[in-house]
């Protein structure tokens, strides 16, 4: 499965579009890192534990998405985009979304 965050793919011809593909996923904060995090503002410099997370979070929402591209019978997904919400206190979500497309 090509995913791309261009709206084509150099050299292949799209050939049926399928509509939107998506996944998501909503994550919240772990106490032991959100207390680590909160020290690690007073120094200053990388909230490793949230990187991580947010990582972890962006690869399951494009699983998610690729998934149901596949179940469209897609074999790409152009025009991928991320969004991130706050859902409530201590969790977010990230949503990845795209065009689920038939390329030559």
């Amino acid at each position: 499965m090509l995913v791309s965050n261009i709206e084509i793919i150099p050299g292949r011809k799209v050939i049926k579009h399928l509509g939107m593909a998506q996944g998501n996923t909503v994550r919240a904060k772990h106490l032991g890192k959100d207390f680590l995090a909160g020290l690690k503002n007073i120094v200053g410099g990388e909230l490793k534990g949230y990187t991580e997370l947010l990582q972890e979070a962006r690869d399951e929402a494009v699983q998610r998405m690729v998934d149901q591209a596949k179940g469209m019978g897609a074999n790409a997904v152009i025009n991928v985009r991320f969004s991130t919400s706050s859902v409530s206190a201590g969790a977010a979500e990230l949503f990845a979304y795209g065009t689920a497309v038939v390329l030559e």
